[in-house]
C-alpha cells in the first residue's frame, strides 16, 4: 500500500508493506552517505537491517526516551554529521518511534541548511501519526517541540513488522491515535476499529490517508489541522502532571478526547477505549488539570479554541467560553 503526501516543495512516498525493512536499500539512494539514527528501546537488528543495505552507512543509538529530545542530542547528531564528514547530498536515516523521528529530523533539516531525510517508524504511533506532516523539532526550556521546523522526508517506509517485538500497551498507545483520526474524520474507520476486525495494517493505513488529505490542505497548522488536536489539551494537562499517573501519550489522548465528545459519540469511544484498555478516566486532582487547561496555547481570555466531535466520523472548530469547556470535562470525567 502507498499514497503520495503532496507538500509546498514537492511530493514523498508513504509506503506501508510487511517485509520493506529487507529491501529499504531497493528504495534509498545510491553513493551517498547515511546517518542511521535509533534509540537503545528499539531492536537493534532493526538499524543493522538497514545499515547493510547502505553503501556507507553509521549507526548512532541514543538513549530511549523524550530526554534524548534535547539540544545535548542534537549537538551529537551534528557532531557526528561533521566527524563523519557528510555532504549536502548525504542524508539522514531514522529507525525508531516518534523522538527519533523528531530528532533525526531536525538535524537533518539544520545541517549545511538542509540534507535528505527518510524516516522508517517503528512504533504504531509514530507510523500512524508523527511519520508524516513534516514537523521535526527538540525540547526546549522544559516545553515540547518548541524549537523546530517544517521539513518533509523524502520518503517514509513503514513496515508493520516492526510491531511484532511491542508490548500491547504501546500498541494501544499508538492505536489512540488512529481512534481520534476515526472519530473526527472517518467514520467507517472507527466502525472497524469499533468491530475488531480491521487489521493493523488497515488501520495505519487509513489513519495515514486521513493524516495525508489534512496536511496537503493546511502545511504550516493555520486551519484545518487543527483538527489533529482533538483531545489534546487535556492530554497535554495530564502529560504535565504525568508524575500521577505514570501515562504514556496516547493515554492522555483516550482520555482527553471524552469531554470533547457529544453523550452519543462517548457512547461509542467508550467501549473502543475499553476495549485497547486504554483509560478513561483521569486519576488525581481534576482542578490542577482544570488549571493546567486555562493556561493551553489555544486558550485565550475567559475562551478557548476546541474540536468538537457531535457524531462520530466528523468534527467541527470552535470557540468556547472557558466555562463550558471545563463543565464538560467535569462531567466526562466524574
Amino acid at each position: 500500500m502507498e499514497l503520495t503526501v503532496r507538500t509546498s516543495t514537492g511530493t514523498y512516498p508513504v509506503i506501508v508493506e510487511r517485509g520493506i525493512l529487507q529491501k529499504v536499500g531497493n528504495y534509498l539512494p545510491r553513493g551517498k552517505k547515511a546517518l542511521i539514527v535509533t534509540d537503545s528501546g528499539v531492536p537493534a537488528q532493526y538499524a543493522e537491517t538497514v545499515k547493510v543495505q547502505c553503501e556507507n552507512a553509521t549507526v548512532v543509538t541514543i538513549p530511549e526516551g523524550e530526554t534524548s529530545k534535547s539540544f545535548e542530542t542534537y549537538r551529537l547528531l551534528l557532531e557526528k554529521l561533521v566527524e563523519y564528514g557528510f555532504l549536502r547530498n548525504d542524508c539522514v536515516i531514522a529507525v525508531g518511534g516518534g523522538v527519533v523521528g523528531d530528532l533525526a529530523g531536525f538535524a537533518a533539516a539544520t545541517y549545511m541548511r538542509g540534507i535528505d531525510f527518510y524516516n522508517i517508524p517503528t512504533t504504531v504511533l509514530s507510523q500512524v501519526d508523527s511519520s508524516i506532516g513534516g514537523k521535526v523539532a527538540v525540547d526546549f526550556g522544559g516545553y515540547k517541540n518548541l524549537v523546530g521546523a517544517f521539513y518533509p522526508p523524502k520518503a517514509v517506509f513503514i513496515d508493520p513488522d516492526t510491531l511484532k517485538t511491542l508490548p500491547e500497551r504501546q500498541i494501544a498507545n499508538g492505536l489512540a491515535e488512529s481512534v481520534k483520526m476515526a472519530a473526527t474524520s472517518d467514520a467507517e474507520l472507527f466502525s472497524l476499529i469499533e468491530g475488531d476486525k480491521a487489521k493493523i495494517d488497515e488501520i495505519i493505513f487509513r489513519s495515514l490517508a486521513i493524516k495525508q488529505k489534512v496536511v496537503e490542505q493546511d502545511e504550516k497548522e493555520a486551519g484545518l489541522r487543527k483538527i489533529l488536536n482533538f483531545g489534546h489539551t487535556l492530554a497535554h494537562a495530564i502529560e504535565a502532571e504525568n508524575a500521577m499517573q505514570n501515562l504514556f501519550h496516547g493515554e492522555c489522548v483516550a482520555i482527553g478526547m471524552l469531554p470533547m465528545c457529544s453523550q452519543a459519540a462517548r457512547r461509542r469511544l467508550i467501549p473502543v477505549l475499553e476495549r485497547l484498555r486504554l483509560p478513561t478516566r483521569a486519576e488525581g486532582d481534576i482542578e490542577t488539570l482544570i488549571e493546567a487547561c486555562r493556561h493551553d496555547k489555544k486558550a485565550a481570555g475567559d475562551s478557548i479554541s476546541v474540536i468538537l466531535v457531535n457524531e462520530i466520523g466528523s468534527c467541527e472548530m470552535k470557540t468556547v467560553p472557558f466555562a463550558e469547556y471545563e463543565k464538560r470535562i467535569r462531567e466526562a470525567l466524574a
